[in-house]
Protein backbone atom coordinates (compact mmCIF):
# COMPACT_ATOMS: atom_id res chain seq x y z
CA UNK A 1 0.00 0.00 0.00
CA UNK A 2 1.36 3.37 -0.98
CA UNK A 3 1.17 5.84 1.96
CA UNK A 4 -1.05 8.88 1.24
CA UNK A 5 1.67 11.45 1.63
CA UNK A 6 3.56 12.27 -1.51
CA UNK A 7 1.40 14.96 -3.08
CA UNK A 8 0.32 17.33 -0.37
CA UNK A 9 0.40 20.97 -1.54
CA UNK A 10 2.14 23.96 -0.02
CA UNK A 11 0.26 26.58 1.97
CA UNK A 12 0.58 30.35 1.56
CA UNK A 13 4.32 31.07 1.59
CA UNK A 14 4.09 34.15 3.83
CA UNK A 15 2.15 32.32 6.52
CA UNK A 16 4.41 29.29 6.16
CA UNK A 17 7.59 31.30 6.55
CA UNK A 18 6.23 33.22 9.54
CA UNK A 19 5.20 29.98 11.24
CA UNK A 20 8.62 28.46 10.54
CA UNK A 21 10.38 31.53 11.97
CA UNK A 22 8.33 31.53 15.16
CA UNK A 23 8.66 27.78 15.62
CA UNK A 24 12.41 28.13 15.10
CA UNK A 25 12.48 30.85 17.80
CA UNK A 26 10.55 28.59 20.16
CA UNK A 27 12.89 25.67 19.49
CA UNK A 28 15.93 27.90 20.07
CA UNK A 29 14.50 29.04 23.39
CA UNK A 30 13.66 25.49 24.43
CA UNK A 31 17.27 24.37 23.97
CA UNK A 32 18.62 27.41 25.79
CA UNK A 33 16.35 26.71 28.75
CA UNK A 34 17.05 22.97 28.90
CA UNK A 35 20.82 23.12 28.24
CA UNK A 36 21.97 26.19 30.17
CA UNK A 37 22.72 23.84 33.06
CA UNK A 38 25.65 22.44 31.07
CA UNK A 39 27.76 25.53 31.89
CA UNK A 40 26.55 25.67 35.48
CA UNK A 41 27.72 22.20 36.54
CA UNK A 42 30.49 23.43 38.85
CA UNK A 43 28.55 25.98 40.92
CA UNK A 44 25.47 23.73 41.20
CA UNK A 45 27.59 20.79 42.36
CA UNK A 46 29.38 23.02 44.85
CA UNK A 47 26.24 24.61 46.31
CA UNK A 48 24.31 21.36 46.65
CA UNK A 49 27.34 19.09 47.36
CA UNK A 50 26.38 16.51 44.72
CA UNK A 51 28.29 14.12 42.44
CA UNK A 52 28.48 14.01 38.64
CA UNK A 53 25.84 11.30 38.60
CA UNK A 54 23.47 13.29 40.81
CA UNK A 55 23.98 16.33 38.58
CA UNK A 56 23.20 14.19 35.53
CA UNK A 57 19.84 13.33 37.09
CA UNK A 58 19.03 17.04 37.20
CA UNK A 59 20.23 17.66 33.66
CA UNK A 60 18.65 14.65 31.96
CA UNK A 61 16.40 12.46 34.07
CA UNK A 62 14.40 15.16 35.88
CA UNK A 63 13.77 17.07 32.64
CA UNK A 64 12.90 13.96 30.66
CA UNK A 65 10.54 12.20 33.08
CA UNK A 66 7.41 13.99 31.88
CA UNK A 67 8.92 15.32 28.66
CA UNK A 68 9.14 11.76 27.40
CA UNK A 69 5.78 10.42 28.49
CA UNK A 70 3.64 13.50 27.82
CA UNK A 71 4.83 13.64 24.22
CA UNK A 72 2.60 10.68 23.29
CA UNK A 73 -0.76 12.06 24.52
CA UNK A 74 0.20 15.54 23.31
CA UNK A 75 0.96 14.08 19.89
CA UNK A 76 -2.46 12.45 19.78
CA UNK A 77 -4.10 15.71 20.88
CA UNK A 78 -2.20 17.61 18.17
CA UNK A 79 -3.51 15.26 15.47
CA UNK A 80 -7.06 16.30 16.38
CA UNK A 81 -6.95 19.79 17.89
CA UNK A 82 -5.53 23.28 17.28
CA UNK A 83 -1.76 22.83 17.28
CA UNK A 84 -0.69 26.46 17.71
CA UNK A 85 -2.50 26.76 21.06
CA UNK A 86 -0.92 23.57 22.35
CA UNK A 87 2.50 25.05 21.55
CA UNK A 88 1.65 28.48 22.99
CA UNK A 89 0.61 27.05 26.37
CA UNK A 90 3.77 24.93 26.41
CA UNK A 91 6.05 27.94 25.80
CA UNK A 92 4.61 29.92 28.71
CA UNK A 93 4.71 26.88 30.99
CA UNK A 94 8.34 25.89 30.40
CA UNK A 95 9.50 29.52 30.65
CA UNK A 96 7.85 29.82 34.08
CA UNK A 97 9.46 26.54 35.15
CA UNK A 98 12.90 27.75 34.00
CA UNK A 99 12.44 30.83 36.19
CA UNK A 100 11.56 28.52 39.09
CA UNK A 101 14.92 26.75 38.55
CA UNK A 102 16.49 30.07 39.50
CA UNK A 103 14.53 30.16 42.74
CA UNK A 104 15.36 26.59 43.83
CA UNK A 105 17.12 26.38 47.20
CA UNK A 106 18.05 22.69 47.22
CA UNK A 107 18.52 19.64 45.00
CA UNK A 108 14.93 18.45 45.36
CA UNK A 109 13.34 21.79 44.43
CA UNK A 110 15.62 22.12 41.42
CA UNK A 111 14.68 18.57 40.42
CA UNK A 112 10.98 19.49 40.53
CA UNK A 113 11.53 22.70 38.55
CA UNK A 114 13.45 20.78 35.88
CA UNK A 115 10.52 18.38 35.64
CA UNK A 116 8.32 21.42 34.93
CA UNK A 117 10.59 22.55 32.10
CA UNK A 118 10.17 19.10 30.55
CA UNK A 119 6.38 19.24 30.90
CA UNK A 120 6.20 22.51 28.96
CA UNK A 121 8.68 21.54 26.26
CA UNK A 122 6.79 18.31 25.58
CA UNK A 123 4.13 20.47 23.91
CA UNK A 124 6.45 21.84 21.21
CA UNK A 125 7.87 19.40 18.70
CA UNK A 126 5.09 16.87 17.90
CA UNK A 127 2.61 19.66 17.02
CA UNK A 128 5.37 21.64 15.28
CA UNK A 129 6.31 18.72 13.00
CA UNK A 130 2.65 18.29 12.08
CA UNK A 131 2.21 22.03 11.42
CA UNK A 132 5.24 22.18 9.16
CA UNK A 133 4.16 19.12 7.17
CA UNK A 134 0.93 21.01 6.37
CA UNK A 135 2.67 24.29 5.58
CA UNK A 136 5.33 22.92 3.18
CA UNK A 137 5.20 20.64 0.15
CA UNK A 138 6.86 17.23 0.18
CA UNK A 139 9.77 18.62 -1.86
CA UNK A 140 10.37 21.56 0.50
CA UNK A 141 9.65 19.71 3.74
CA UNK A 142 13.18 18.32 4.38
CA UNK A 143 14.62 21.83 4.09
CA UNK A 144 11.91 23.31 6.30
CA UNK A 145 12.59 20.61 8.89
CA UNK A 146 16.31 21.37 8.65
CA UNK A 147 15.63 25.06 9.32
CA UNK A 148 13.42 24.18 12.29
CA UNK A 149 16.08 21.80 13.57
CA UNK A 150 18.53 24.73 13.56
CA UNK A 151 16.89 25.43 16.91
CA UNK A 152 19.03 22.65 18.37
CA UNK A 153 22.27 24.24 17.23
CA UNK A 154 21.33 27.87 17.79
CA UNK A 155 19.68 27.17 21.13
CA UNK A 156 22.30 24.70 22.25
CA UNK A 157 25.10 27.09 21.31
CA UNK A 158 23.42 30.10 22.88
CA UNK A 159 22.90 28.10 26.06
CA UNK A 160 26.68 27.81 26.43
CA UNK A 161 27.48 31.35 25.29
CA UNK A 162 24.67 33.21 27.05
CA UNK A 163 24.75 30.96 30.10
CA UNK A 164 28.49 31.31 30.52
CA UNK A 165 28.44 35.06 29.89
CA UNK A 166 25.49 35.80 32.17
CA UNK A 167 26.96 33.64 34.92
CA UNK A 168 30.36 35.31 34.52
CA UNK A 169 28.75 38.75 34.62
CA UNK A 170 26.86 38.14 37.85
CA UNK A 171 29.85 36.36 39.40
CA UNK A 172 32.01 39.43 38.70
CA UNK A 173 29.60 41.81 40.40
CA UNK A 174 29.91 42.68 44.10
CA UNK A 175 27.39 40.64 46.06
CA UNK A 176 25.85 43.86 47.38
CA UNK A 177 24.64 44.78 43.88
CA UNK A 178 22.03 42.00 43.87
CA UNK A 179 21.56 41.41 47.60
CA UNK A 180 18.18 43.09 47.31
CA UNK A 181 17.00 39.94 45.50
CA UNK A 182 17.65 37.87 48.61
CA UNK A 183 20.05 35.00 49.14
CA UNK A 184 20.48 34.20 45.46
CA UNK A 185 23.54 32.94 43.58
CA UNK A 186 24.88 33.89 40.12
CA UNK A 187 23.83 30.53 38.66
CA UNK A 188 20.26 31.13 39.86
CA UNK A 189 20.18 34.59 38.29
CA UNK A 190 21.30 32.97 35.05
CA UNK A 191 18.15 30.84 34.98
CA UNK A 192 15.97 33.90 35.57
CA UNK A 193 17.57 35.79 32.68
CA UNK A 194 17.23 32.99 30.11
CA UNK A 195 13.59 32.40 31.08
CA UNK A 196 12.47 35.94 30.20
CA UNK A 197 12.30 35.69 26.34
CA UNK A 198 9.52 33.12 26.67
CA UNK A 199 7.02 35.95 27.10
CA UNK A 200 7.87 37.33 23.65
CA UNK A 201 8.00 33.99 21.82
CA UNK A 202 4.73 32.86 23.36
CA UNK A 203 3.03 36.05 22.22
CA UNK A 204 4.35 35.67 18.66
CA UNK A 205 3.11 32.08 18.60
CA UNK A 206 -0.42 33.30 19.23
CA UNK A 207 -0.30 35.05 15.83
CA UNK A 208 0.53 31.88 13.87
CA UNK A 209 -2.35 30.70 11.66
CA UNK A 210 -3.47 27.09 12.09
CA UNK A 211 -3.10 25.64 8.56
CA UNK A 212 -5.52 23.41 6.70
CA UNK A 213 -4.56 19.77 7.10
CA UNK A 214 -3.38 18.06 3.92
CA UNK A 215 -3.16 14.44 2.94
CA UNK A 216 -6.41 13.32 4.62
CA UNK A 217 -8.95 15.10 2.46
CA UNK A 218 -8.00 18.50 3.83
CA UNK A 219 -10.06 18.11 6.96
CA UNK A 220 -9.35 20.35 9.90
CA UNK A 221 -12.20 19.53 12.27
CA UNK A 222 -11.37 19.75 15.99
CA UNK A 223 -11.74 16.42 17.71
CA UNK A 224 -11.40 14.35 14.52
CA UNK A 225 -9.14 11.44 15.44
CA UNK A 226 -8.00 8.22 13.86
CA UNK A 227 -8.44 5.21 16.15
CA UNK A 228 -5.44 4.05 18.15
CA UNK A 229 -5.86 0.70 16.41
CA UNK A 230 -5.19 2.39 13.06
CA UNK A 231 -1.99 3.99 14.39
CA UNK A 232 -0.87 0.60 15.71
CA UNK A 233 -1.67 -0.99 12.36
CA UNK A 234 0.40 1.69 10.59
CA UNK A 235 3.33 0.93 12.87
CA UNK A 236 2.94 -2.81 12.26
CA UNK A 237 2.66 -2.45 8.49
CA UNK A 238 5.82 -0.34 8.30
CA UNK A 239 7.57 -1.79 11.37
CA UNK A 240 10.81 -2.27 9.44
CA UNK A 241 11.19 1.42 8.64
CA UNK A 242 9.77 2.79 11.89
CA UNK A 243 11.73 0.34 14.03
CA UNK A 244 15.08 0.96 12.36
CA UNK A 245 14.65 4.74 12.23
CA UNK A 246 13.49 5.07 15.82
CA UNK A 247 16.05 2.71 17.35
CA UNK A 248 18.96 3.90 15.21
CA UNK A 249 18.31 7.59 15.86
CA UNK A 250 17.76 6.86 19.56
CA UNK A 251 21.28 5.44 19.78
CA UNK A 252 22.64 8.52 18.02
CA UNK A 253 20.81 10.69 20.53
CA UNK A 254 22.76 9.00 23.33
CA UNK A 255 25.97 10.35 21.79
CA UNK A 256 24.37 13.72 21.02
CA UNK A 257 22.92 14.47 24.44
CA UNK A 258 25.92 13.00 26.23
CA UNK A 259 28.20 15.30 24.26
CA UNK A 260 26.01 18.36 24.78
CA UNK A 261 25.87 17.77 28.52
CA UNK A 262 29.58 17.13 29.14
CA UNK A 263 31.89 18.44 26.40
CA UNK A 264 32.18 21.96 27.82
CA UNK A 265 32.86 20.48 31.26
CA UNK A 266 35.51 18.23 29.67
CA UNK A 267 37.26 21.35 28.31
CA UNK A 268 37.21 22.82 31.84
CA UNK A 269 38.36 19.74 33.74
CA UNK A 270 40.88 18.20 31.38
CA UNK A 271 42.24 21.21 29.48
CA UNK A 272 41.93 23.92 32.12
CA UNK A 273 39.61 26.40 30.40
CA UNK A 274 37.76 28.96 32.51
CA UNK A 275 34.03 28.26 32.70
CA UNK A 276 32.97 31.34 30.70
CA UNK A 277 35.69 30.70 28.09
CA UNK A 278 34.73 27.04 27.66
CA UNK A 279 31.07 28.03 27.29
CA UNK A 280 31.89 30.70 24.72
CA UNK A 281 34.18 28.41 22.69
CA UNK A 282 31.91 25.39 22.64
CA UNK A 283 28.84 27.55 22.16
CA UNK A 284 30.37 29.23 19.12
CA UNK A 285 31.36 25.87 17.66
CA UNK A 286 27.86 24.59 18.35
CA UNK A 287 26.19 27.48 16.56
CA UNK A 288 28.50 27.60 13.52
CA UNK A 289 29.39 23.94 12.94
CA UNK A 290 26.04 22.71 14.20
CA UNK A 291 24.05 25.02 11.95
CA UNK A 292 26.16 24.02 8.95
CA UNK A 293 25.59 20.38 9.83
CA UNK A 294 21.86 20.89 10.13
CA UNK A 295 21.62 22.66 6.78
CA UNK A 296 23.93 20.16 5.08
CA UNK A 297 21.73 17.36 6.39
CA UNK A 298 18.62 19.05 5.05
CA UNK A 299 20.05 19.66 1.59
CA UNK A 300 22.02 16.41 1.14
CA UNK A 301 18.97 14.22 0.32
CA UNK A 302 18.41 16.42 -2.73
CA UNK A 303 21.88 15.53 -4.01
CA UNK A 304 21.45 11.81 -3.30
CA UNK A 305 18.05 11.79 -4.98
CA UNK A 306 19.62 13.28 -8.11
CA UNK A 307 22.06 10.35 -8.05
CA UNK A 308 19.13 7.95 -8.10
CA UNK A 309 18.71 7.15 -4.41
CA UNK A 310 14.98 7.26 -3.68
CA UNK A 311 15.78 6.33 -0.08
CA UNK A 312 17.91 9.49 0.23
CA UNK A 313 16.45 10.73 3.52
CA UNK A 314 17.11 7.55 5.46
CA UNK A 315 20.41 6.91 3.68
CA UNK A 316 21.73 10.26 4.95
CA UNK A 317 20.76 9.29 8.50
CA UNK A 318 22.62 5.98 8.09
CA UNK A 319 25.82 7.62 6.77
CA UNK A 320 26.10 10.11 9.63
CA UNK A 321 27.27 7.73 12.42
CA UNK A 322 29.90 6.23 10.09
CA UNK A 323 31.40 9.70 9.63
CA UNK A 324 30.75 10.87 13.19
CA UNK A 325 32.45 8.08 15.14
CA UNK A 326 36.05 9.08 14.31
CA UNK A 327 35.99 12.68 15.63
CA UNK A 328 33.61 11.66 18.44
CA UNK A 329 36.26 9.30 19.80
CA UNK A 330 39.32 11.41 18.91
CA UNK A 331 38.05 14.72 20.32
CA UNK A 332 37.75 13.64 23.96
CA UNK A 333 41.12 11.88 23.73
CA UNK A 334 42.94 14.94 22.33
CA UNK A 335 46.19 15.66 24.14
CA UNK A 336 46.06 19.43 23.62
CA UNK A 337 43.41 22.04 24.35
CA UNK A 338 43.61 23.31 20.76
CA UNK A 339 42.87 19.92 19.24
CA UNK A 340 40.04 19.35 21.70
CA UNK A 341 38.32 22.46 20.34
CA UNK A 342 39.24 21.80 16.68
CA UNK A 343 37.82 18.28 16.81
CA UNK A 344 34.66 19.61 18.42
CA UNK A 345 33.84 21.11 15.00
CA UNK A 346 33.18 17.81 13.14
CA UNK A 347 31.66 16.30 16.31
CA UNK A 348 29.05 19.05 16.48
CA UNK A 349 28.59 19.11 12.69
CA UNK A 350 27.52 15.46 12.57
CA UNK A 351 25.68 15.67 15.89
CA UNK A 352 23.23 18.08 14.27
CA UNK A 353 23.08 16.77 10.72
CA UNK A 354 20.66 13.86 10.89
CA UNK A 355 17.60 14.72 12.97
CA UNK A 356 15.75 17.04 10.59
CA UNK A 357 16.23 14.52 7.77
CA UNK A 358 14.94 11.75 10.03
CA UNK A 359 11.81 13.73 10.86
CA UNK A 360 11.18 14.43 7.18
CA UNK A 361 11.63 10.73 6.37
CA UNK A 362 9.11 9.86 9.05
CA UNK A 363 6.51 12.36 7.82
CA UNK A 364 6.73 11.05 4.26
CA UNK A 365 5.65 7.51 5.20
CA UNK A 366 2.97 8.57 7.69
CA UNK A 367 -0.66 9.68 7.09
CA UNK A 368 -1.50 13.20 8.22
CA UNK A 369 -3.64 12.37 11.24
CA UNK A 370 -0.88 10.13 12.59
CA UNK A 371 2.16 12.33 12.04
CA UNK A 372 2.25 14.06 15.43
CA UNK A 373 1.59 10.77 17.25
CA UNK A 374 4.30 8.81 15.47
CA UNK A 375 6.67 11.78 15.71
CA UNK A 376 5.94 11.78 19.45
CA UNK A 377 6.83 8.08 19.53
CA UNK A 378 10.18 8.92 17.91
CA UNK A 379 10.75 11.70 20.43
CA UNK A 380 9.74 9.36 23.25
CA UNK A 381 12.45 6.91 22.24
CA UNK A 382 15.18 9.43 21.41
CA UNK A 383 14.65 11.26 24.68
CA UNK A 384 14.41 8.06 26.72
CA UNK A 385 17.73 6.90 25.28
CA UNK A 386 19.40 10.26 24.71
CA UNK A 387 18.16 12.84 27.14
CA UNK A 388 17.44 10.53 30.07
CA UNK A 389 20.34 8.11 29.58
CA UNK A 390 23.00 9.97 27.56
CA UNK A 391 24.23 12.41 30.24
CA UNK A 392 23.86 9.76 32.94
CA UNK A 393 25.76 7.14 30.92
CA UNK A 394 28.77 9.45 30.68
CA UNK A 395 28.55 10.21 34.41
CA UNK A 396 28.15 6.50 35.17
CA UNK A 397 31.36 5.69 33.29
CA UNK A 398 33.18 8.55 35.02
CA UNK A 399 32.02 7.82 38.58
CA UNK A 400 31.76 4.03 38.60
CA UNK A 401 33.91 2.61 35.77
CA UNK A 402 36.92 4.94 35.73
CA UNK A 403 36.40 6.34 39.22
CA UNK A 404 37.70 9.92 38.97
CA UNK A 405 36.54 13.26 37.56
CA UNK A 406 39.43 13.65 35.12
CA UNK A 407 38.35 10.45 33.31
CA UNK A 408 35.49 12.35 31.71
CA UNK A 409 37.42 12.27 28.43
CA UNK A 410 37.47 8.45 28.38
CA UNK A 411 33.77 8.32 29.20
CA UNK A 412 32.86 10.52 26.22
CA UNK A 413 35.05 8.49 23.85
CA UNK A 414 33.70 5.15 25.07
CA UNK A 415 30.10 6.28 24.62
CA UNK A 416 30.69 7.20 20.95
CA UNK A 417 32.69 4.06 20.19
CA UNK A 418 29.83 1.87 21.40
CA UNK A 419 26.78 3.71 20.03
CA UNK A 420 27.76 4.99 16.57
CA UNK A 421 28.66 1.68 14.84
CA UNK A 422 25.58 -0.05 16.25
CA UNK A 423 23.32 2.78 15.06
CA UNK A 424 24.77 2.60 11.54
CA UNK A 425 24.10 -1.15 11.34
CA UNK A 426 20.48 -0.76 12.48
CA UNK A 427 19.78 2.10 10.07
CA UNK A 428 21.45 0.24 7.19
CA UNK A 429 19.22 -2.77 7.80
CA UNK A 430 16.17 -0.51 7.53
CA UNK A 431 16.92 0.97 4.10
CA UNK A 432 15.05 -1.76 2.19
CA UNK A 433 12.01 -1.26 4.40
CA UNK A 434 12.09 2.48 3.76
CA UNK A 435 12.22 1.90 0.01
CA UNK A 436 9.27 -0.46 0.28
CA UNK A 437 7.31 2.12 2.28
CA UNK A 438 7.93 4.68 -0.46
CA UNK A 439 6.82 2.06 -2.99
CA UNK A 440 9.82 2.70 -5.31
CA UNK A 441 9.57 -0.80 -6.73
CA UNK A 442 5.84 -0.84 -7.39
Amino acid sequence: MRPPHLAFPAQDSGSANYALAVLLGAYVLSFVDRNVMAVLIGPIREDFAISDFQYSLLHGFAFSMFYIFLGLPIGRLADAWNRKWIITVGIFFWSAATALCGLARNFHLLFLARMGVGVGEAALSPPAYSLLSDYFSAERLPRAMAVYTLGITLGGGLAYIVGGSVYGYFQSLPRASYDWLGNIRPWQLTFLVVAAPGLLIGTLMMLVREPRRNGDGGGNDPGEKVPISAVIQQLRTYRGVYGSLILGVSLLSVVGYGTMAWYAEYLIRVHGYERATAGSLFGTVFIVAGSLGTLAGGWSPVLLRRLGYEDANMRVVMLVPLLWVVPAVAGPLATSATWAVVLAVPIVFFLNSYFGVCIAALQLVTPNRMRAQISALLLFSTNLFGLALGPSLVALFTDYVFGHDSALSYSLALMAALACPLAAMILGAGLKHYRAALDVHG
